[in-house]
């Protein structure tokens, strides 16, 4: 029993920092429950992106889309500047616009995302997501899954 706790508390901090494979482009999905903080309401999201890698570097840049699916169908369109903290774990920043079926107005949103991935082969991860979503009507968090493809 010990030396599985030992080995967990040692070999966690390892595995963080494990190579992994990052590919020149990703298209990601996310499957996530979203909490809407003003109304107190849970809803399903919906969320995408294509994102490309910066030469060598930690950074990337792409396109996001989120659909929430609610009475207010709420749809986000973004620019995703991603980056790798460290082997798995990623922070995407996402500024963007919010249109909602009862008001077709655009306004400003900002997501802010962090994920790990867990390489399944060459070119699929996945792994949990949390996010922060704001917009002038409310502020949303969300939970989830997501599923990438790296190529």
């Amino acid at each position: 029993m010990l030396n599985r706790l030992l080995c967990s508390v040692f070999c966690l901090p390892l595995s963080l920092l494990a190579q992994h494979d990052h590919h020149k482009n990703e298209i990601g999905i996310a499957n996530s429950l979203v909490y809407f903080a003003k109304e107190e309401a849970f809803a399903y999201g919906l969320h995408s992106h294509f994102v490309r890698r910066l030469g060598e570097s930690r950074f990337g840049i792409g396109l996001g889309y989120e659909r929430i699916f609610d009475e207010h169908k709420h749809s986000t369109y973004g620019i995703v500047f991603a980056y790798t903290i460290l082997g798995g774990w990623n922070f995407n920043a996402s500024p963007g616009i919010t249109i909602e079926a009862a008001d077709p107005n655009p306004v400003f949103a900002l997501h802010l995302e962090t994920s790990y991935e867990f390489e399944l082969g060459t070119n699929f991860h996945i792994g949990p997501v949390l996010e922060f979503a704001y917009d002038p009507e409310d502020i949303h968090l969300s939970a989830g899954l997501h599923v990438g493809f790296g190529f």
